[in-house]
């Protein structure tokens, strides 16, 4: 089996973006026109997940982030001065013949989602999702069985998808039984923004509104900006409510995604190549 039949059956896995799809997705370096001889499954092809790739002797490295440091994530480096650091990257990839397929719109496509029924998984939420509250736009919504703290949650955050730690806001010792992973809060996301000057409505207005009536204690959110949800969150901490934002980082808010794709990727190719899940560490570290 080729590296492009294996593409070939990803891309039928998921829904078609139509032919006039011009996202990101897609292969990133290498022929995929040579035998697999297995599949590696990253969140992001940092340089030491392509040295993991290579020394496990794996030729595909499928991944859900950027390859390069362009945010169209062009397959060739198209900005006007010279990247050593994208040229030696690219280079250790095809030196070791492996080929870099990306899968970010069309897995974030999926139904369920990709990426975050992984997160649900492996967080251990799959079962206490809550179909009936309102909600979040582009959200999910966990009740979880027991209340928790929130020092008990960081631990959990830690220990499962492998972090140095996790900046949040709030009390420690406050409880947590509801909880929402929402979409990315930077400016102009997801929702049109609204201001007639008598009304002024985005997407992190939403989520406000949301925690308020709903009773949401906690978001998990991507991409961060603080003067808005965040700081409402604070000021709420501050008043005493029982409101909390745990700031993973994007790449660690996803990266479970990452390891479920190794859970369906073999199933596509009929157990026939072997699939490994490598863990992209914590790109931050604390210091304290």
């Amino acid at each position: 089996m080729t590296i492009q039949d294996v593409i070939k059956k990803i891309e039928g896995y998921h829904p078609d973006l139509g032919p006039s799809y011009k996202g990101c997705d897609g292969i990133k370096c290498g022929n995929p026109d040579v035998e697999c001889t297995g599949i590696v499954t990253a969140l992001v092809p940092t340089v030491d997940v392509i040295k993991k790739t290579a020394e496990l002797g794996y030729n595909m490295l499928y991944v859900h982030e950027p390859t390069s440091y362009l945010t169209p994530d062009y397959p060739v480096w198209k900005a006007d001065f010279k990247c050593d650091v994208y040229d030696e990257k690219i280079k250790l990839a095809t030196d070791n013949g492996i080929v870099i397929y990306r899968d970010h719109d069309h897995t974030h496509a999926h139904r369920p989602d990709g990426i975050f029924t992984g997160v649900l998984k492996y967080m251990g939420w799959l079962d206490y999702l809550n179909e009936e509250c309102e909600g979040v736009p582009f959200g999910f919504v966990v009740d979880l069985p027991e209340a928790q703290s929130v020092e008990e949650l960081n631990r959990q955050f830690m220990e499962k998808i492998g972090m140095n730690g996790v900046r949040y806001i709030g009390r420690a010792e406050d409880k947590i039984k509801r909880l929402a992973i929402v979409a990315h809060l930077f400016p102009n996301a997801f929702v049109e923004t609204v201001d007639t000057g008598d009304h002024y409505d985005d997407f992190s207005t939403q989520v406000i509104k949301a925690m308020q009536r709903d009773d949401i204690d906690a978001i998990v959110p991507g991409e961060i900006i603080e003067w808005n949800l965040l700081s409402y969150i604070r000021d709420a901490s501050q008043l005493g409510e029982n409101k909390v934002c745990f700031n993973l980082g994007h790449f660690n808010w996803e990266e479970l995604g990452a390891k479920y794709a190794a859970d369906w990727i073999p199933e596509l190719v009929g157990n026939e190549l072997p699939v490994r899940y490598v863990k992209t560490d914590d790109m931050w570290n604390y210091a304290v």
